[in-house]
């Protein structure tokens, strides 16, 4: 049976990090192998799993699963991207904030 994308890429970050399987599984709580269970492919991680694991090595879900074939972290997204995923009541704060900003800065 061949391994499954997610194993490979969470083998990869892992890697990448430094850290074995079992360092994440122990940092993350979960119990002995629950992550090497997904390497054949025969379970998907649940969407709160996979979330822990995005957030612990700060990826997008899409990455983790295969459907991103570029490393992009959370942090290297654009304003305009990070802009467009805001409810429109967090637009309006980040209206204000830009408008008391402006407010305060030294007339020249």
């Amino acid at each position: 049976m061949v391994e499954s994308i997610f194993y490979n890429q969470l083998i990869s970050l892992a890697q990448n990090h430094c850290k074995s399987i079992n360092r994440v599984e122990k940092d993350l709580g979960y119990p002995r192998n629950a992550l090497h269970n997904y390497k054949k492919g025969g379970s998907i991680p649940s969407g709160i799993r996979l979330m822990e694991l995005v957030n612990y090595f700060d990826v997008t879900p899409e990455f983790l699963i295969g459907k991103d074939s570029l490393l992009k972290k959370k942090q290297d997204l654009t304003s305009r991207e990070i802009f467009d995923n805001m409810s429109l009541s967090q637009r309006h704060e980040i209206a204000e904030l830009c408008q008391e900003w402006l407010l305060s800065l030294p007339y020249n």
